[in-house]
């Protein structure tokens, strides 16, 4: 297993999401490798919401900039996600994966295994 996440299962709305990703098996700060989000939401497709590189440089989903932050703690070889103001809309299985430059595009190759976040009063 290269990549865990974990985090609440149940939020109220308005909260803020929380999740950890763990990385075993070679730092986050490798050269070339990307750390994403990636969510899912009930009978819809994937849906990205980020990414941070190994450099530490951010790029977020336009639809989903205002209320999110990826942020890592290199000393544990974690990154997490925080998502604000969470709706029912959120709710989704969220992926944490581990991605590298495919033709000139990130692609993920390696991903966790996925964590159910519902959203519901």
């Amino acid at each position: 297993v290269q990549l865990q996440e974990w985090g609440p299962g149940l939020l109220l709305p308005s909260q803020t999401l929380s999740l950890t990703c763990a990385h075993y098996g070679g730092s986050i700060t490798t050269s070339n490798y990307y750390w994403g989000w990636i969510r899912q939401p009930p009978g819809k497709g994937l849906e990205w919401m980020g990414v941070i590189s190994y450099e530490g440089n951010t790029y977020y989903s336009p639809s989903l900039k205002s209320r999110t932050s990826i942020s890592w703690d290199t000393s544990k070889n974690q990154f997490s996600l925080q998502l604000s103001s969470v709706t029912p809309e959120d709710t989704a299985v969220y992926y944490c994966a581990k991605g590298t430059v495919l033709g000139g595009v990130v692609g993920y190759v390696y991903w966790g295994q996925g964590t159910q976040v519902t959203v519901s009063s």
